[in-house]
């Protein structure tokens, strides 16, 4: 076969990458997709083609699989590792299996280190291998986390990614490395623009493959951990029972303010994914604002609890907000408030406030800032307590002393913490308009570096 055609879908609010291979006769293979299938069926449709098949590398802990859909909608034949015990029909492949495609095969490899059942999966065309989908194994400049199956695991699992690597590391120079997370995702992907590469390139550039031995890859490798949203330790078990199935043309059921105001006292819980600045001047009381932006889903599944009921308040698209959820399993979106938060004011219901305030703001309050540790130490303002925004979610919420200011690199985070505050009791609290660069900037100071 030749012009060998691999086309990536990248999900940049996941930092993840799924990848369709055309394999001729208008057959598609899909690799690691997501439930939300709408840019595979975009580029699938552009080009006539069919999911024929559609292969998982591993149990993924930060989305939920598409394959089970493509099987029930398009006849998708799934293949994942035997060691992962799926619970619905599938191909289940072990170490160095074959499947034929019709002309190129895919060669399983055993990787374990990310997930204790992770497999790699080669392309193979004749005898020569094209490239490798490495899932969370090998990644650009790095290797993906280790600690997300069990805690106790997490070292055993970080020694046993080394061997994978230096396994994948010993195939040929020019072939294709197409891994499944990339920059943006919490499976300790660095940053960088380059979401594909060659393991020649890997072996010359990444330094965790270029470790000189085990204990100093597992040292490097662990000591680069931070912490990651809650739902990724739920989400490999569902994908293992297979996510319920989900009607692709779902909308967002309008809800008359006084069924929200229902909803509410049985305990439902408003997202506004309204922009800060809408949600700063008003709101509904409790509401907590995650406005929709590319990491909405991240956010979402870290700050709300995915068996309880939400309402949306939005002015932005519905179907972006439902898909969002449903990449992270958060199914239980029962509508949107209908007509906004104008109609629930038109109603007479009572609104919030949470004031944006500028940088000369700051003297004489608690300064909270909910930034990831890594981002504080490169640079914060002197004195800000550094508390990160998933810490602050329920029911782990410590209420700062006296009026606080929450801010982080640009408000959406911090307005996100700071809503969480209030919903716990706070009565005093601001958001900064900015991060600390614009803090320096406008007052003079110099940011500290480091905790």
């Amino acid at each position: 076969m030749t012009d060998l055609n691999v086309v990536p879908l990248v999900d940049e609010g996941l930092g993840n990458s799924a990848y369709l291979v055309e394999l001729g006769d208008g057959r598609a293979l899909a690799v690691d997709v997501s439930r939300d299938l709408r840019t595979l069926r975009q580029v699938a449709a552009t080009r006539e083609l069919r999911v024929a098949y559609a292969a998982d590398t591993h149990l993924h802990a930060d989305f939920l699989t598409g394959a089970v859909q493509l099987s029930r909608t398009d006849g998708a034949q799934i293949i994942g590792s035997a060691a992962g015990d799926r619970q619905y029909p599938h191909l289940a492949v072990a170490d160095e299996d074959e499947v034929d495609l019709g002309g190129l095969r895919l060669r399983a490899l055993s990787t374990p280190g990310h997930t204790h059942e992770h497999v790699a999966f080669e392309l193979l065309d004749g005898p020569t291998t094209e490239g490798v989908f490495t899932g969370g194994s090998l990644i650009v400049g790095s290797a993906a986390r280790t600690d997300l199956v069990a805690p106790e695991r997490t070292e055993e699992l970080a020694r046993a990614q080394y061997r994978s690597l230096q396994r994948l590391a010993g195939m040929d120079d020019d072939v294709s490395v197409w891994p499944t997370h990339g920059a943006g995702s919490f499976c300790s992907a660095p940053p960088g623009s380059q979401r594909t590469s060659t393991i020649g390139t890997e072996r010359a550039t990444n330094a965790l493959l270029r470790a000189e031995d085990e204990d100093t890859f597992v040292r490097a490798l662990l000591d680069s951990l931070g912490t990651f949203p809650p739902y990724f330790l739920r989400l490999g078990e569902t994908n293992r029972q297979g996510p319920p199935l989900v009607g692709e043309d779902d909308r967002l059921a309008a809800l008359p303010t006084a069924q929200v105001q229902q909803l509410l006292t049985e305990g439902a819980l408003v997202v506004d994914v309204r922009p800060v600045a809408d949600f700063a001047a008003a709101h509904v009381p409790g509401s907590v604002s995650i406005p929709l932006r590319p990491v909405f889903a991240t956010w979402l599944g870290w700050l709300t609890e995915h068996d309880r009921p939400l309402v949306i308040v939005r002015d932005e698209d519905p179907g972006e907000v439902l898909w969002q959820a449903r990449k992270i399993g958060h199914d239980l979106i029962v509508g949107e408030l209908d007509g906004g938060l104008g109609a629930w004011t038109t109603a007479g219901s009572a609104t919030a406030a949470i004031p944006l305030v500028d940088p000369g703001a700051l003297s004489g309050r608690t300064v909270v800032d909910v930034r990831q540790r890594q981002e504080f130490q490169t640079g914060h303002v002197p004195g800000a307590a550094n508390i990160e925004l998933g810490s602050l979610a329920p029911p782990a919420v410590d209420l700062p002393a006296g009026p606080t200011v929450v801010m982080c690199g640009h408000g959406e985070r911090a307005m996100g913490g700071a809503s969480l505050l209030a919903r716990a009791g706070a009565s005093d609290v601001t958001v900064l308009q900015g991060g600390p660069q614009d803090w320096a900037e406008a007052t003079g100071g110099s940011v500290e570096v480091g905790a």
